[in-house]
């Protein structure tokens, strides 16, 4: 039967990563962020109260739009990023920083909402949850030039932001991985049992943990 695995979490953390590794120890259709031009990116960037709007609602329809093209594969696909974290992480986050006023993110979270009523939600969400050191560690070891000024207080925003939205998920079971303590680029046994823990959550485990002695075990692999 096929599935659909969805991997939420911060900047840095390691989402695209894993997925990629997943796809390919499980045979699984890896289904990365959709590259696409926002036209209202420039003028976001100019006045950012203006247009925050009309560039969250952009991305949202193309966020919706891949969802929707998971939900016809016909075979397993793991995704980078849910559709969800657009709407409860990034323009949650723009409404609370005062860039998106109440009137806009009312009616942005009210479409969305409806839209989520006619997509089936993924089998599973892995949430990678790390602290904010562990993220910027990541962040320059990738080295991509246009994160270099991501601040502290920014991921952290976020972290806080990922830890209340992960709380109240309830459209499917989560898996939460200790990405402080599972290197699985570092070590293939933190991959092993990534993809153990996926299995048993799939097959209807319902408390599915990483207990430290497991992933000690692990580090050897």
């Amino acid at each position: 039967m096929k599935k659909f695995i969805a991997v939420a979490g911060n900047i840095g953390v390691g989402k695209s990563t894993l997925v990629a590794m997943l796809s390919e120890r499980l045979g699984w259709e890896p289904f990365y962020e959709p590259v696409t031009e926002n036209p209202y990116l420039a003028d976001f960037y100019e006045d950012m109260s203006t247009w925050a709007f009309h560039s969250q609602v952009f991305f949202l329809t193309k966020r919706l739009q891949a969802h929707r093209q998971i939900t016809l594969r016909p075979t397993s696909v793991i995704q980078d990023r849910s559709v969800y974290e657009d709407a409860e992480i990034f323009a949650y986050n723009l409404y609370a920083q005062g860039v998106m006023d109440a009137r806009d993110y009312a009616s942005y979270h009210a479409l969305y909402e409806v839209l989520c009523e006619f997509l089936p939600p993924p089998d599973l969400v892995i949430y990678l949850r790390a602290s904010v050191p562990t993220l910027l560690q990541r962040i320059s070891q990738r080295g991509r030039e246009y994160e270099r000024t991501i601040r502290e207080d920014y991921l952290q925003q976020l972290n806080q932001r990922y830890e209340a939205w992960i709380a109240d998920f309830n459209l499917c079971p989560v898996l939460t991985v200790p990405a402080d303590s599972l290197d699985y680029v570092a070590h293939a046994g933190h991959l092993d049992l990534i993809a153990r823990k996926i299995q048993e959550k799939l097959t209807g485990k319902e408390e599915v943990v990483f207990a430290p002695e497991e992933i000690a075990r692990s580090n050897g692999g």
